[in-house]
């Protein structure tokens, strides 16, 4: 298969490209600067089709689009949040917009999403069946789906990945935590009582592989593993893999007032669960967080 891939030198891009070029795909990424190689396209997200020519996406089978500016990295200023509006929204319209223009058309298009669209979950397991939640995010995540319309209406097979903490030590949240961690300075947020979905960063990759090869896949896919754990249960196990104390605790007071609206995201309950995955035959290799944090930690 040619493949092209949108955001390819982020964390998730990077391992993707990776196993898809391991396994004999033919990559090309898609880029925003003057290609270097026939291996790049470049394209402008923020333009309509994504300032892509005609016969930019001339056989490419397959369109995995990743981008999107990062959503906890600062406060929420209005300005901040048209950013990250425009460069899920308008990227991923553009792309499908794109796609659908091609003939022949790519197979496929598996889009970034992210379970924030279920809003605060609180105690309760959901799944896919559930609807979309409150607040910011869950209406950010709604028209990032959404956006995806021209491509869905062309007849073209869509994937919405609803991805939830990815684990790498190289990046994402657990980056971030590993040096406080490290020096002993581990601390839950908040109660600790609020669930935190996650998936390995090894099985995200083999989700989206396993998703672009079943013809029959389309609609929305938690990237989940199996079994959420609440902040307290994810501080301890993260403490126990390094071997180190994690006694402290971030007040909720303290973190609203240093990262305002953002840290309802962090302080927020997201219990949810792979159904369709795991109805459709995926194996986790790392479904528990004790044996995705040692991986993690390892590679």
């Amino acid at each position: 298969m040619r493949i092209a891939v949108s955001a390819a030198s982020g964390l998730i891009g990077t391992a993707l490209v990776r196993e898809l070029a391991g396994g004999g795909a033919d990559v090309v990424r898609l880029v925003r600067r003057p290609p270097r190689s026939s291996a790049e396209i470049r394209w402008q997200p923020e333009a309509p089709s994504g300032g892509l020519d005609a016969g930019a996406l001339a056989g490419v089978n397959a369109v995995i689009h990743l981008s999107g500016a990062p959503v906890a990295a600062r406060r929420w200023t209005p300005a901040r949040k048209a950013v990250l509006r425009s460069s899920r929204i308008q990227s991923t319209s553009s792309l499908a917009a794109a796609m659908a223009a091609c003939d022949p058309q790519p197979e496929v298009l598996i889009s970034a999403s992210a379970i924030g669209y279920y809003g605060d979950t609180g105690d309760r397991a959901i799944d896919e069946t559930a609807p979309s939640g409150a607040g910011f995010l869950a209406e950010l995540v709604r028209d990032w789906e959404a956006a995806a319309a021209p491509a869905t209406e062309a007849g073209i097979r869509v994937v919405n990945i609803r991805s939830g903490l990815v684990l790498s030590r190289r990046g994402g949240l657990l980056g971030q935590l590993l040096p406080p961690f490290r020096l002993g300075f581990g601390a839950k947020i908040g109660s600790g009582r609020q669930y935190m979905s996650w998936i390995s960063l090894a099985d995200e990759i083999s989700a989206i592989r396993f998703l672009l090869a079943s013809a029959e896949a389309k609609g929305a896919y938690n990237l989940t593993a199996p079994e959420p754990v609440t902040n307290a249960e994810f501080t301890k196990s993260l403490a126990d893999v390094l071997r180190r104390p994690a006694l402290l605790t971030l007040p909720s007071p303290v973190l609203r007032l240093a990262l305002g609206e953002v840290s309802g995201e962090l302080l927020g309950s997201a219990r949810v669960t792979p159904a369709r995955l795991r109805s459709e035959g995926f194996s986790f290799a790392h479904p528990d967080i004790a044996t995705a944090l040692h991986a993690a930690l390892a590679r």
